[in-house]
């Protein structure tokens, strides 16, 4: 047997501290490293029924080879005869099995080296099971980390046992990542490498918005407020449909909160991004108005609605086709996004050009859908007398992404 001391056992004390990895882990890779060497001592690659035992009491170790007692042995390598085994422990029967000490002589410079090396595998190995397990069940919600650095327009983040990447793809355009300021990042995906897993992390993720609402507004947490659908481009602007599933619930009115207080939170943490709160309707005509707000809508008209297209044409008065489309036509590729439907939007005056104005129940239907769209307007409106306190038009602004003196823009 070999003298450890109580070092080891400090050792393995302070690792399983400062990172997790277990007494038990360490104690079991020092064993294993202790018949590796020993495999190599005696230059055979295979060696059957060998093992290294640690008395934690003495703090020694040693290698012990399992033989079967019998009456005759055949293999010495594998048998023991009676005789010999009662030498060993005096109650040890025939067909019984028993460890008998094979540690050479001098053994202990050469078990250090090999141990040294495979405990330092095995820690690494351990380390990266433990952060791999950890962010697997992180993956898909968010964390806040700290910015490290930027590399090769990668902005690396800290997130706890291991450093994140977050690709250029998934930063918010515009945005500056200081070294040192807080984030909070979306867990896109978790890759294992050979050493520690490559952990990507997004802050332009469209979950983000769902996960800051779950934080902000306790409807949607204890399921009253529903999200049904989220639209983003990251850092310009948000659309977000919700219902609720209780009709004394307001769902817009809970997503922006007292004085807006829940929404501007939402607003601050993705850095003034735009949100537009759209109330979700299972009749597509109603949802693509809201969807399309704040722009007023004439008529909606359902060209396709199967499993392979989803198709509506849409007009609207002619001052309002710049808004309904939005700056390059983000307004209605956030609305597309949102709903799931394509969207086909002309004014009253090229509509009566392609001489396809379309008539029917939806029109009037949308007209009356419209007057209930979500704009800043009525936020403001809805706040005012429902809840009797105001919300400053700049913040009315920022919640929807639109200032009724902006909307008109020349084609």
């Amino acid at each position: 047997m070999i003298k450890i001391g109580t070092a080891l056992f400090e050792a393995c004390e302070e690792l399983e501290r400062e990172k997790g990895i277990s007494k038990e882990v360490i104690i079991a890779s020092l064993c294993d490293a202790m018949v590796t060497a020993y495999k190599k001592h005696i230059k055979q690659k295979e060696v059957p029924n060998v093992e290294a035992i640690l008395d934690e009491q003495s703090g020694e170790i040693g290698v012990f080879r399992t033989k079967l007692v019998v009456k005759n042995v055949e293999d010495p390598d594998m048998e023991i005869s009676l005789k010999d085994a009662k030498e060993i422990d005096d109650e040890v029967e025939l067909e019984d099995e028993v460890k008998i000490e094979v540690t050479p002589e001098n053994f202990g410079r050469i078990a250090a080296q090999s141990a040294k090396q495979v405990i330092t595998q095995r820690i690494r190995e351990a380390e990266r099971k433990l952060v791999l397990d950890e962010f697997m069940e992180k993956k898909g919600t968010l964390t806040t980390g700290i910015i490290q650095r930027v590399e090769n327009r990668n902005v690396i983040v800290n997130i706890g046992k291991t450093d994140a990447i977050m690709p250029q793809k998934e930063q918010i355009p515009g945005e500056y990542y200081k070294p040192g300021n807080r984030i909070r990042v979306f867990v896109l995906n978790v890759k294992e490498t050979s050493r520690l897993p490559q952990v990507i992390v997004s802050h332009a993720h469209a979950e983000i918005v769902r996960e800051l609402f779950e934080l902000e507004v306790p409807e949607i947490e204890d399921g009253i407020v529903e999200i049904k659908s989220i639209s983003r481009e990251a850092g310009y602007r948000t659309k977000i449909a919700v219902t609720s599933n209780d009709p004394e619930v307001d769902s817009v009115g809970a997503c922006i909160g007292p004085r807006g207080s829940r929404i501007q939170t939402i607003i601050g943490e993705l850095k003034n991004e735009k949100i537009d709160i759209v109330r979700y309707s299972d009749n597509p005509v109603e949802y693509i108005v809201n969807a399309l707000s704040p722009a007023r809508i004439v008529s909606v008209d359902i060209l396709a609605d199967d499993e392979y297209s989803k198709e509506a044409f849409v007009i609207v008065p002619d001052d309002q086709l710049s808004l309904a489309i939005g700056r390059d036509g983000q307004n209605v590729r956030l609305a597309h996004k949102l709903t799931g439907w394509k969207i086909d939007i002309k004014s009253q005056s090229q509509a009566a050009k392609m001489e396809y104005a379309p008539q029917n129940h939806q029109e009037d239907e949308a007209e009356e859908t419209s007057e209930d769209a979500i704009n800043s307007d009525e936020i403001a409106e809805e706040i005012r007398e429902q809840e009797e306190y105001a919300v400053d038009e700049e913040d009315i602004s920022a919640i929807e992404g639109q200032d009724e003196q902006q909307t008109v823009e020349e084609e």
